[in-house]
């Protein structure tokens, strides 16, 4: 006779209980290994869950509330508020006829769910304004600012408006909205998906052709190497030193800093919005594209048609025609776009930084839309040749110009950094400058050619991994994640946005 011994299994339920619970300083993230394991278990679930429709919905909200719940502690609850007060808010608004009453009910919707984003994201800001008038001491308030707390709420007004403008029928079952507003993929950071196209396909049979798988794939591994190998090697690596002490470098480093962080951010959210369509096609969902190469855009206008456009598009849905649009003349529609765009600048955060980078894109828009009246141009007029060439030179400087307010912190921070490159540029440092941060300047050429890239290229990537079998799909992937976890730094890099 013999016998084997295996040795005691013992769970450490205090390191469990350690992972499950949220962290504030290591929330969860797409890039990050723990919501991959829970992601192939709640995968597993949700395909035994198929044919389940009801339990699949509830299944997928309980796991986007505890997603939540792992970016932003207790303060998943105010999730819930919004969702429930819209939900009721709208089916009341639905069954009303009279005009007024309509109004008070949607602008409980507004005073809701602006309410709470102003608490959270602007009472600080406004204390520090007042505080002098009654010669009082600013002393900033402890005050959370829970994720994604703009997207959410941005998401759930758009439902209560579209209601109000008979755009759209409410709802009559709570856990289809709980579904909606929740849905993890864009919950903390976009894209803001319109109720009007996510809706239909709440309860539709769950069907992911092998087209929509491939995508999905394809989006991941875009959005993971946008991320995880570009933005958060030149950031850590070269952006943030620059940032940071930017009167310690010379014109020329700083100049570099802001091309990097150009491309930081954008490679940065447009990774994210690029995961989380990945993702929701996987799980059989269709979101709208949120980025559509936003630097080869050939004037201001042009690219925010193709920068975070489901936010664009919101604000022009529901704030410039809301102002009156282009309907009161042309002086009007000139304030408008600049109050706009001032009040987009708000949304991103309280600070006067975020104001002027708003303000100068209002101010940018506007002119553009004068030049272009004033020469007869229509709105989809483009530039040729060397026209364009120039045109998106320009525009791309102009936003660059704009980033630097956007980055800092600090008024005194974006003048000390336009100061150096207009009076201290040093290009002779060039050669050091290359020969010691090769690696960032080589990650940052590979990631604006990508960038530059005509877009049959990417539709032709995306039909080569659609065609590739699984096996081989998966090996992409598993490559990928090595390269990650080859150049990433040692604590995983939150988005940027975050903290919008």
């Amino acid at each position: 006779m013999w016998q084997l011994n295996l040795p005691d299994l013992e769970i450490d339920w205090k390191k469990l209980t350690d992972v499950l619970t949220y962290d504030p300083q290591q929330p969860m993230i797409f890039s990050s290994g723990l919501f991959l394991w829970l992601f192939l278990g709640f995968s597993l679930i949700y395909l035994l869950l198929q044919r389940k429709t009801t339990a699949r919905l509830l299944f997928v909200s309980l796991f986007s509330y505890y997603f939540y719940y792992k970016s932003s502690g207790f303060y998943f609850f105010l999730l819930g508020i919004v969702t429930v007060s819209d939900f009721l808010l709208a089916r009341w608004m639905y069954r009303t006829e009279t005009s007024w009453k309509r109004k008070l009910i949607v602008c409980c919707s507004l005073c809701i769910n602006l309410g709470l984003l102003c608490y959270f994201k602007y009472t600080n800001f406004f204390y520090e304004m007042l505080a002098p008038l009654w010669h009082g001491t600013y002393h900033p308030l402890d005050i959370f600012l829970p994720v994604g707390i703009s997207f959410f709420t941005f998401q759930s007004l758009s439902y209560t408006i579209d209601v109000y403008r008979k755009g759209l029928k409410p709802l009559s079952n709570l856990l289809d909205y709980v579904f909606y507003v929740s849905f993890f993929p864009q919950l903390v950071a976009g894209p803001i998906v319109r109720a009007r196209d996510f809706i239909p396909q709440i309860r539709q049979p769950l069907y992911v052709s092998p087209e929509m798988f491939g995508q999905g794939v394809f989006f991941i591994v875009s959005g993971l190497f946008k991320k995880a190998v570009i933005s958060d090697y030149i950031s850590v690596n070269f952006v943030e030193r620059i940032f940071d002490n930017p009167g310690l470098y010379s014109g020329l480093e700083n100049l570099f800093g802001v091309y990097g962080y150009a491309l930081q951010i954008y490679c940065d959210f447009s990774g994210y919005s690029d995961m989380a369509i990945g993702i929701a096609l996987l799980l059989g969902f269709r979101f709208p594209i949120n980025f559509n190469s936003p630097y080869k855009a050939d004037s201001v206008t042009d690219f925010w048609h193709r920068w975070h456009i489901s936010l664009s598009t919101w604000l022009r849905d529901y704030l410039y025609i809301s102002l009156g649009g282009n309907r009161k003349g042309k002086i009007r529609t000139y304030l408008n776009l600049f109050l706009t765009m001032l009040l987009g600048g708000l949304w991103h955060g309280a600070s006067w930084n975020f104001i002027v980078w708003g303000g100068l894109h209002g101010v940018a828009l506007a002119v553009h839309k004068y030049v272009r009246s004033l020469l007869g141009r229509a709105k989809n007029y483009r530039s040729t040749g060397w026209k364009r060439f120039f045109a998106v030179v320009l525009t791309f400087h102009f936003v660059c110009f704009c980033w630097i307010f956007f980055r800092n912190t600090t008024f005194e921070g974006s003048a000390t950094m336009i100061r150096q490159i207009f009076t201290a540029f040093h290009p002779e440092l060039a050669g050091q400058l290359f020969t010691g941060y090769w690696k960032v300047f080589l990650l940052m050429g590979v990631g604006y050619l990508l960038h530059a890239c005509p877009d049959r290229w990417q539709e032709a990537c995306s039909r080569g991994m659609i065609r590739l079998p699984l096996v081989g799909q998966a090996l992409v992937l598993i490559l990928l994640v090595y390269l990650v976890m080859q150049v990433k730094s040692s604590d995983i890099q939150p988005f940027i946005y975050f903290q919008f």
